[in-house]
């Protein structure tokens, strides 16, 4: 038969348990001793990769710490974040190289030379001392489309100065790239309301 525990034993038992449980945590913690700079990727077909890797970025505003961002397909989009980000010229650099999605250009060569304007526009940032960190957004896009050579982009990641944190984001991110990260999110689509026929509104798409 069973015993039923008084509101005092319950709360007894839940904090012993939490007692515990920050024992195990900061045993774990004690091990994490390694600084440096991250490769991280934000892919996936959810929403949300972008506007995740801007969270990192004001965070990194909050530290008054030094960004280069380059937009390799959002050239034409005025943003929100673009926006706020431009309130800090001091921290934040942003080159918009990209002239917009593969299906608005229609053409790609003009395309692939925008994408290889980027690449060598981002490999000046990553090599920027001052930069703490570099946001590559939406290089998984054209990487899938072959637009600059994926081998070459590994091994230039993968020789990054030991400092620099970046971010690669955009649905796709190909498995090479995939294997050098060290963080890696996949963004899931569960429901997306454009499918309910809502359009991209300003404050939530962009």
């Amino acid at each position: 038969m069973s015993v039923e525990l008084s509101e005092k034993e319950i709360n007894e038992r839940a904090n012993e348990k939490r007692r515990k449980h920050k024992a195990a945590k900061d045993k774990l913690l004690a091990t994490k001793t390694k600084e440096g700079g991250l490769l991280v990727v934000h892919t996936g077909k959810g929403k949300g990769k972008t506007t995740a890797a801007m969270g990192i970025v004001a965070r990194c505003i909050g530290h008054g710490k030094k960004i280069g961002i380059v937009q390799f397909v959002k050239g034409k989009w005025e943003t929100g974040e673009r926006v706020v980000l431009e309130a800090f010229p001091e921290l934040v650099e942003i080159t918009a190289m990209g002239e917009g999605f593969t299906w608005e250009t229609q053409d790609r060569a003009r395309d692939i030379k925008a994408a290889a304007g980027a690449w060598a526009r981002a490999k000046e940032m990553i090599e920027d001392p001052k930069l703490f960190l570099v946001l590559l957004d939406e290089i998984n896009i054209v990487l899938r489309n072959d637009y600059i050579d994926i081998n070459e982009v590994v091994e230039y990641l993968g020789n990054k100065p030991s400092h620099k944190h970046i971010i690669c984001t955009g649905r796709n991110a190909k498995k090479e790239l995939i294997g050098i990260a060290d963080l890696v999110t996949e963004m899931t689509e569960v429901k997306h309301h454009f499918r309910d026929g809502f359009k991209a509104q300003a404050g939530i798409e962009f």
